[in-house]
């Protein structure tokens, strides 16, 4: 088998691909020689560009079944092929599950656990009808394993992600391979404006690695998931978060530690 890290030849679908994470993940894969295309509900003022080339662009709501199917149709159509989906697509704003509606509750498991069945559905179709297959990787969250005070909609979604990612690893194996990736805090300019442009202190102290990931982190353990070198890989779930966060009592007796005199 020829491993390599080179795409040229290969196509790639990232969802939610125009901004943050997304659009590092279709920068990653362009660099790296593929044709992208990447969807959104609006088309952004600049594609995501690398390379020498430059993403295509599909309008697209993937929290509706018929238009996931046509944004994959529309995929394939353009590139000719489909080698891999990139379900990034996703999030949640803070809501407290006290008081939370349920139209909030359906809209948030709609994004992050219905919409990436939605597409991938489709891609399998294709991937299933070509004779080198393709890749799914699905981008999770810490909170599926961890949940937090705000998150209970999204962590359940996030949780039935990782769920999905392995049964459908055990049935769409072996032309279609699916894994997962568990993220963590990421520097986005979301999370700057809570965090700070790097997480600061803030951060430092409750991550081993010391530091928020940065979007290309995730996307290059996309580039890996997705290529040569990962080829026994399917239903795996990739810590992408840097360790995790340090627990409480290791934090407490840090602090403890920093009071006393030398």
């Amino acid at each position: 088998m020829n491993v390599t890290m080179d795409f040229t030849g290969r196509t790639v679908l990232v969802t939610g691909g125009t901004r943050g994470i997304g659009r590092a993940i279709a920068e990653r894969f362009l660099a790296a020689g593929a044709e992208v295309v990447v969807c959104g509900r609006a088309e952004p003022a600049a594609l995501p560009r690398a390379g020498g080339r430059t993403a295509r662009f599909v309008a697209a709501d993937v929290r509706d079944a018929a238009a996931a199917a046509g944004l994959v149709d529309s995929a394939a159509g353009l590139l000719g092929r489909l080698d891999v989906l990139v379900n990034n697509a996703g999030g949640s704003p803070s809501a407290d599950a006290a008081t939370v509606s349920p139209r909030f509750v359906e809209k948030i498991v709609g994004l992050n656990l219905l919409a990436p069945f939605y597409v991938a559905q489709p891609a399998n179709r294709v991937m299933q009808g070509q004779e080198c297959g393709g890749s799914i990787v699905n981008i999770g969250s810490v909170a599926a394993h961890d949940p937090q005070p705000g998150v209970a909609a999204y962590a359940a979604a996030k949780a039935g992600l990782l769920a999905l990612t392995r049964a459908l690893a055990l049935e769409w194996s072996p032309k279609v391979r699916v894994n997962h990736i568990t993220t963590g805090l990421v520097r986005t300019e979301a999370a700057a404006a809570v965090y700070g442009e790097d997480g600061g202190a803030a951060v430092a102290g409750v991550i081993p690695m010391a530091r928020m990931a940065a979007p290309a982190d995730v996307a290059d353990a996309c580039l890996y998931l997705a290529g040569d070198l990962s080829a026994y890989v399917t239903g795996a779930d990739l810590a992408v978060h840097g360790g995790g966060e340090v627990p409480a009592r290791y934090v407490v007796t840090r602090e403890r530690d920093r009071g006393r005199p030398g």
